[in-house]
């Protein structure tokens, strides 16, 4: 194996140690499956990002994304982390670079801000699946071990996606939210019935104005028992509220907050746009700051 250059940055937050941890392999090209997945298995980290040459004109370059156990098709924090690395190492101006990955080309805006770095990813199509059935959202709410009188009754128990979907839960309080002890077995079982293997809780409770909703995101099908800020959950969230009319907005734009990462002590925050057309959601990116933690080359 080539020397390979590797950052681990610390995503949706500017304080280290806090917000989502990603890996960032930034000369990928030569490596095999074999040597992403046992680099990714290696960081540990929920995703690790590996940047390739492009292998067109289309793209600046191409991502894969692999968790310590598979590769998965997209990941917010670790787009975030990737290009947060990229503009480190090369001293990138503000510009916006066309990333190649498994849900297609996605425009990802570099802005340079006082010798730092802010990252905006636009996210694939939205999409958002039917209701659950109440046999399916009983066993959703014994795994994750709440109470029917939890849930948030305007916010129905569906699968959103923009490239890497998660199933939105809605309750009703932050306390309860903090106290969440699921069922790590029975939500990995749950996985294969439903096609999707992460779970997102969020509540509107929030006590911070400028703070719309806080989550916590579970995925123990793809070895991630709990994921501290999730770009590729608070952007589907964004998509969800409008769909589902949960929230006010003007002028076919939406904007919120969404923190998370609270109860492990690894607090971040994403910023998500959503612009809408025609009550849809049309357009999600989500925004965030990113800290680089260390910089080494594998042997």
């Amino acid at each position: 194996m080539k020397n390979t250059l590797i950052y681990q940055i610390d995503s949706f937050t500017t304080e280290k140690f806090k917000g989502n941890p990603a890996g960032v392999v930034l000369n990928a090209d030569g490596l095999s499956d074999e040597n992403m997945q046992a680099i990714a298995k290696e960081l540990n980290n929920s995703e690790t990002a590996f940047i390739f040459s492009p292998a067109d004109d289309e793209s600046d370059y191409m991502i894969r994304y692999f968790t310590p156990s598979i590769e998965v098709p997209s990941c917010g924090h670790a787009t975030i982390a990737a290009l947060y690395a990229k503009a480190l190492e090369d001293n990138l101006c503000s510009c916006t670079l066309r990333i190649r990955t498994k849900i297609g080309i996605l425009p990802v805006e570099v802005e340079k801000i006082d010798d730092d770095y802010q990252i905006t990813m636009t996210q694939g199509s939205f999409t958002l699946s039917p209701e659950f059935d109440d046999k399916t959202t009983q066993k959703l709410l014994s795994a994750l071990q709440l109470n029917s009188s939890d849930l948030e009754e305007n916010c129905p128990i569906q699968i959103a996606s923009t490239g890497h979907s998660k199933v939105m839960i809605g309750i009703k309080s932050r306390e309860k939210l903090n106290g969440l002890q699921p069922d790590m077995t029975a939500l990995t079982a749950l996985s294969k019935e439903i096609g999707c293997n992460g779970y997102f809780v969020f509540t509107f409770d929030s006590d911070h104005e400028d703070i719309l909703t806080y989550g916590r995101m579970f995925a123990p099908a793809i070895g991630i028992t709990e994921d501290p800020v999730t770009g590729n959950a608070n952007g589907p969230l964004g998509g969800y509220l409008v769909q589902n009319q949960l929230v006010n907005y003007q002028k076919d734009y939406f904007e919120f907050n969404g923190r998370q990462g609270e109860q492990i002590n690894r607090l971040g925050m994403v910023n998500v746009k959503v612009t809408v057309n025609n009550g849809k959601p049309e357009l999600v990116k989500i925004k965030g700051n990113a800290v680089a933690i260390f910089k080494t080359t594998l042997l």
